[in-house]
């Protein structure tokens, strides 16, 4: 069966475009050109994945508010932000509402359809863990549920996207051992650039920090990457 990939564009010429480089990919596309149609699609029934332009017709932010509402669906949709605004601050914008990744339009189509393949693959193997006995890690304070995807600091929980998910279970797996940027990439599937791995550490490390002011677990080892500290274990 193909993968759905709904796409989200206000700009025509884009989004057949996109449209087109999918389908011939072998996927099933479905185009919306602003939110609130999306949004009466998508409230009945997912896709696979979903990308989604920042700036929808009138709605500067129209794709942040759109993410919102697919997150309140479902926490594990793949999410990928499309857009022109190539700055930080957006992109630590979009990642804080729960993104996977957030790429610009001025990057080539096999880029784009590389960062899809991974988060598809990684969405399946997830699928096919559930159907296993759960395995749970626990480091000090710290209880991971591999197979649930839940995660929980002295006992209280703490929402993660599927892609801080992995980063974290990446870190905790060997504590002290650093991982690379590239390795974090890996264990969570997909395919970012430095400074979206960096936001989504920093975004992990806040969700701690507002449960426990004293949060050390992620550790940045300068110029090599991040580890957890085995102080916390």
């Amino acid at each position: 069966m193909k993968k759905h990939v709904v796409l989200i564009e206000d700009e025509p010429a884009i989004r057949d475009n996109y449209r087109a480089a999918f389908e011939r990919r072998g996927y099933r596309v479905t185009a919306h050109g602003d939110r609130s149609s999306a949004w009466q699609v998508l409230r009945q029934s997912l896709p696979d994945l979903a990308i989604i332009d920042v700036g929808l017709g009138d709605e500067p932010e129209g794709g942040f508010a759109l993410c919102q509402d697919l997150r309140s669906l479902s926490q594990t949709l793949p999410i990928i932000f499309l857009t022109a605004r190539d700055s930080d601050i957006d992109s630590v914008h979009g990642l804080r509402l729960g993104a996977d990744d957030y790429v610009t339009k001025d990057m080539s189509l096999d880029h784009l359809l590389a960062r899809v393949t991974a988060l598809l693959r990684r969405a399946d193997a997830w699928a096919e863990a559930l159907q296993k006995p759960d395995e749970v890690l626990q480091r000090g304070k710290l209880t991971l549920n591999v197979d649930r995807m839940t995660v929980a600091w002295d006992e209280t929980p703490i929402d993660l996207t599927v892609t801080e998910f992995w980063m974290l279970h990446s870190l905790v797996q060997h504590p002290g051992h650093v991982r690379s940027r590239e390795q974090l990439m890996e264990a969570a599937s997909t395919v970012l650039d430095d400074n979206t791995v960096t936001s989504h550490i920093k975004r992990i490390r806040r969700k701690f920090q507002q449960l426990d002011e004293a949060f050390d677990g992620i550790q940045t080892a300068y110029g090599m990457g991040y580890r957890w500290n085995a102080r916390e274990v």
